[in-house]
């Protein structure tokens, strides 16, 4: 009787993928008579290669909006980001006044082997100038990146030397790190500021985690917002961390793809202490499965505003012309059973538009803009609070958007982009004094002040580019303070790293004050995570 069943679903099997390739191979030969019909009959000339390519891409983007097709020359630029390294010379640049400006060298990097320096002005690529041509960002690295172990040999124009300055410079693989800042507060609570989970995120962040524990860290501030997401396994590597032993995480599903589940292992050096996660709009795909096991298990108080909302699972498949397509093939879901994706019915364009009209619906400003339906309730698995699902992560406790931060000034400044090629300028002109003065971020911290000099100096430069200053509204005496603290973190940045950066920049950061605020109340936070 058992063989019977067995044969039975064979050949079932068998019929129905005779009768699929069949109405499959129907299509082929529909489509491609098409093709044929449009070479030899169409009253102009088109390129075949291109139009197939489109078909692909509009075909994909009818079924949903993270399937998408990848060209042969697209393959490796898009994987960088997750691979964690690119082939190239390792320094970070600026485009100013159109010029190429050397504002970072890579620790261990090529660039740093050789001598280049931050502030030197790269003026030519293998004898080819790139001053003042009006070459872009793409046309910097179409230059400088290359396979590792081949050379390239750069001009550059260094201040206070006469003569311009040449070196060779082989090609290495640079590191792209995931971590843009960790350090301890005053009060002894440890900052991370992830941005994707790539493939060095996990080697990361344990170093981080070991220098948290060795400084006696209880609790911690994980800063998930604007982070895009990236591979599954590096965000259930860092749940690990927080959470107990044998807890779900995060399972998968789809109609061809059976549910597969990611618990929690006996590992993590953080499953005790308090714990605050940060997000946004800009939070996607892994860091919303992060987020939500974290709320779901009441691990964590859940701050910011509601994340993307990206829960599809990709697989990329290579195709016959070394091009290749990421096809979803499944789904994400929180334990609680939330599904994360947002719903995409209503086609690609919509889809798209999505976070604009969060924005003019007013969610950024007030919380009471977004509505759940019943059906979209969940119970969190601890303390029995109520959490929605229905597309993204819903915080525990909202953080406006708050427009009054910055000033028209402000705004302009950035919008035109002078504050930051000010500031290079600036911390190029007095580098070596700063260095001097400063030597390290605490002292910076605690004795650097933005006088009227400087911001005289900010102005002069705002008037060459023609800002009317005189037609924007008055700052508030807070705006003022605001500018000053962004001048404060952009300086330190350039004198120092990232990390540097966000200590400053988070004095005066609406999401690290909330969290911070929470993190250092007992009351408040245990009050916040079981929903009273």
């Amino acid at each position: 009787m058992r063989f019977s069943k067995l044969v039975l679903a064979f050949v079932f099997v068998f019929i129905s993928s005779f009768t699929f390739a069949q109405d499959l191979n129907s299509q082929t030969r529909k489509f491609n008579k098409l093709l044929a019909l449009i070479e030899m009959t169409y009253v102009d000339s088109v390129d075949i290669d291109e139009l197939v390519e489109v078909a692909i891409i509009e075909m994909l983007k009818d079924m949903d909006p993270h399937s998408v097709y990848i060209s042969s020359e697209e393959i490796e630029k898009m994987k960088e980001p997750l691979e964690g390294s690119f082939d190239g010379i390792g320094i970070q640049f600026r485009l100013m006044e159109d010029t190429l400006v050397v504002v970072g060298v890579i620790s261990g990097g090529p660039s740093e082997k050789v001598g280049l320096m931050t502030g030197d002005r790269i003026i030519a690529v293998d004898d080819e100038n790139i001053a003042g041509v009006g070459i872009d960002n793409a046309g910097v690295a179409e230059r400088l990146r290359g396979k590792k172990g081949t050379q390239v040999v750069v001009t550059i124009k260094r201040r206070n030397v006469k003569k311009p300055l040449e070196f060779k410079i082989i090609r290495d693989k640079i590191p792209i790190y995931s971590v843009d800042a960790s350090y301890i507060t005053e009060n002894n609570v440890g900052y991370i500021k992830l941005n994707r989970f790539a493939r060095s995120t996990e080697e990361e962040l344990d170093s981080v985690f070991q220098k948290f524990e060795n400084a006696g860290v209880k609790d911690i501030i994980l800063d998930l917002s604007g982070n895009t997401g990236g591979y599954l396994d590096k965000a259930v590597s860092l749940c690990d961390e927080f959470m107990k032993e044998d807890k779900l995480i995060v399972y998968t599903e789809g109609s061809k793809m059976p549910r597969t589940e990611y618990k929690s292992t006996d590992k993590g050096r953080f499953k005790k202490g308090k714990l605050v996660v940060i997000v946004d709009e800009g939070s996607a795909s892994a860091s919303e499965i992060v987020s939500g096991a974290l709320q779901d298990w009441d691990r964590a108080v859940i701050v910011g505003r509601r994340t993307f909302g990206k829960g599809l699972v990709q697989r990329e498949m290579m195709l016959t012309d070394g091009s290749a397509v990421r096809l979803t093939i499944a789904r994400y879901y929180t334990p609680t059973g939330r599904l994360i994706q947002k719903p995409y019915e209503e086609g690609y364009d919509e889809y798209s538009q999505d976070i604009a009209n969060r924005f003019l619906h007013g969610e950024f400003s007030n919380v009471d803009s977004i509505q759940f339906a019943d059906s979209l309730k969940f119970t969190t698995l601890v303390y029995k609070k109520t959490v929605y699902g229905g597309g993204g992560i819903m915080p525990d406790d909202f953080v406006a958007v708050d427009t009054t931060l910055r000033s028209d000034y402000h705004v302009e400044l950035l919008r035109k982009n002078i504050l930051f090629t000010f500031v290079s300028k600036y911390v190029d002109r007095n580098r070596a004094s700063l260095s001097a003065q400063y030597a390290d971020v605490q002292s910076f911290k605690s004795a650097f002040v933005v006088d009227d000099n400087l911001l005289a100096e900010l102005k002069a430069e705002a008037i060459e580019a023609e800002i009317n200053i005189d037609s924007l509204a008055k700052p508030t005496p807070e705006q003022d303070l605001y500018l000053k603290n962004h001048l404060r973190s952009l300086i330190a940045g350039d004198i120092w790293r990232n990390n540097e950066f966000w200590q400053i920049y988070n004095e005066f950061n609406p999401f690290f004050k909330h969290a911070e605020s929470i993190i250092l109340d007992e009351k408040l936070y245990n009050s916040m995570l079981k929903g009273k």
